[in-house]
């Protein structure tokens, strides 16, 4: 069978595994959400296993099993609306494509060099963005005490970032700048996690504010890694964090 054809199927079978977790009980769908992680990482070990070796197997899997969970969580937080559910189910399957498009190129550029790879960033980059979202969605919609948000979002966020950051050279270990660069970004999603709980933000307020911290960190450190971190760069990402934060204080209701 063709890597195509194994990405499509396998999208195919996870989308269907997605619909089937909506029908077990609200009391258990935490474990539901993790048999179907489970499945997602057995099902892309086995659609990406071709080519992966090593270090990948903690890198680059854990991105589109992650991609499920999101999903599956924010899937229950639906309201009960057939044309809503569908509609995420078709991006769902597709965007799962497009990490296994991602995650194959990763894994082969890792031993040679191929042209797709700055795209494969691009794409890998937005995908890791919305896991964190919907993942960050999930979190504040539990409405949890202001001690849980952080090390939860800390928990779901250090495999994206890691990954995210590995995927700028593709090495063959872990380095320990990325290591260093991967706490540095954790470290500060927990800290500005646990501060906007004090704050009356919205749910979607606060989802979108933390990707727009996890956004501006992973751009300027993965811009470090390339080597390509220019003033302008540095400039631009500064910029959009400081709109977004100025935006968020002008939308929240202050009591």
């Amino acid at each position: 069978m063709t890597k195509r054809r194994k990405f499509i199927l396998s999208s195919f079978i996870l989308a269907v595994c997605l619909l089937v977790t909506q029908y077990i009980p609200v009391d258990f769908r935490f474990i539901g959400v993790a048999i179907l992680f489970g499945i997602s990482y057995a099902v892309s070990a086995w659609a990406l296993s071709e080519d992966l070796k090593g270090i990948e197997w903690g890198t680059i899997i854990p991105v589109p099993a992650l991609y499920s969970a999101s999903v599956a969580l924010f899937y229950y937080l639906l309201p009960q609306n057939t044309l809503a559910r569908l509609l995420v189910l078709t991006i769902f399957g597709v965007g799962m494509y497009a990490v296994y498009l991602t995650s194959n190129i990763y894994s082969v550029a890792a031993t040679r060099t191929i042209q797709l790879v700055r795209a494969a960033h691009a794409v890998g980059f937005v995908m890791t963005l919305l896991t964190l979202v919907l993942f960050f969605y999930t979190i504040y919609s539990l409405h949890l005490d202001w001690w849980a948000n952080g090390p939860l979002v800390g928990l779901v966020s250090l495999p994206l970032v890691l990954s995210a950051l590995w995927s700028v050279k593709l090495e063959e270990r872990v380095s320990v700048k990325i290591i260093r660069y991967t706490v540095l970004i954790i470290l500060g999603l927990v800290e500005v996690a646990t501060a906007i709980s004090f704050l009356p933000l919205t749910v979607w307020v606060s989802s979108l504010f933390m990707a727009t911290v996890a956004y501006v960190g992973l751009g300027i450190l993965q811009h470090d890694l390339s080597e390509r971190l220019f003033e302008r760069t540095l400039q631009e990402y500064i910029g959009i964090g400081i709109f977004v934060l100025l935006a968020t204080m002008l939308v929240t209701r202050w009591k």
